[in-house]
């Protein structure tokens, strides 16, 4: 009998133990400078941005998941989630419909103020540069109640390394133009991809006085003569025909660096799958060390 009292005893209080641990609240400070209140873990999350998507699946939470913005198509299983627009057509009547516990979003997100005179709980969560991306992780992490987050960075962290690691010495040191956007914007020193080159050996023509993601005047792209260019598929065609550009150095001695539209697609998210693009443009280097007559399609 002493015996199953003890033992109802512990019982008791491993159960209360853990339900003190559930019924912890939860204060997360976002971006916006606004405090996140939860009693517990959220079950139902909407993701509104790509990135923010790819970091609640990186840390093991998809299947909480219900809805993302149009972009989100990683890993595979989003796709099957309600679709729920863009910065600008944000579909409010089926995010409120979803009953979320929490939306996230990034600060270029128009929605943020009306989902929450609705009475909804928003997360605002900015990620421009590495740092940005390990702090999310964190936040998110701690939101979540998931034990160690920072094993997703350190893991994104040792792939960048490794890409870093591969780049011959023959290109490291070299100028680079990364073009985000023909418009031309232009990802500079203090961007996630301006932070990832850099590792990777490069000089950025575009400083970090101008910004993380800067429109540029073409011309000054023509005067920084950069001997590298990153640029996505769509845009490649017309370069050389670009007032100017066809004395560039990188498109008169072809050291292009053509990404297809996944891949690019890839580059421009600051989150989980930063490595796996550094590998990409540490690939496209290799192939330029080796071949410098002849511009590669792809990396």
């Amino acid at each position: 009998m002493n015996r199953i009292i003890t033992a109802a005893l512990l019982a008791a209080a491993v159960f209360g133990a853990n339900t003190d641990a559930v019924a912890a609240p939860i204060n997360i400070v976002d971006d916006a400078g606004h405090t996140l209140r939860l009693s517990e873990p959220p079950r139902r999350i909407i993701t509104l941005q790509p990135s923010l998507t790819e970091t609640v699946c990186a840390l093991g939470a998809c299947d909480r998941l219900v809805g993302v913005d149009r972009y989100s198509n990683y890993p595979e299983s989003v796709n099957k989630l309600p679709k729920l627009g863009g910065l600008d057509d944000t579909q409010i009547e089926t995010v409120v419909a979803l009953r979320p516990d929490v939306v996230i979003v990034a600060p270029s997100s128009r929605v943020q103020d009306r989902l929450s005179s609705l009475g909804l709980k928003v997360l605002v969560l900015e990620t421009r540069s590495q740092e940005d991306v390990r702090r999310v992780l964190s936040k998110v992490g701690e939101m979540l109640g998931v034990s160690e987050p920072q094993k997703v960075w350190l893991s994104i962290d040792a792939a960048i390394a490794q890409a870093a690691a591969s780049v011959p010495a023959e290109v490291k040191g070299m100028s680079v133009y990364y073009e985000v956007d023909s418009a031309p914007f232009a990802a500079g020193e203090s961007s996630f991809i301006g932070e990832t080159l850099a590792r990777l050996g490069l000089k950025n023509i575009v400083g970090k006085e101008l910004g993380p993601f800067p429109k540029l005047n073409p011309e000054f792209i023509v005067r920084a003569d950069p001997q590298i260019i990153m640029v996505a598929q769509r845009s490649s065609v017309n370069l050389p025909s670009r007032p100017g550009w066809a004395g560039i150095r990188a498109l008169r001695e072809q050291r292009l660096c053509v990404f297809a539209k996944e891949e690019s697609e890839v580059m421009g998210r600051p989150g989980p799958r930063m490595g796996e693009a550094a590998g990409w443009m540490a690939r496209c280097l290799r192939g330029l060390a080796v071949t410098k007559t002849k511009p590669l399609a792809k990396p």
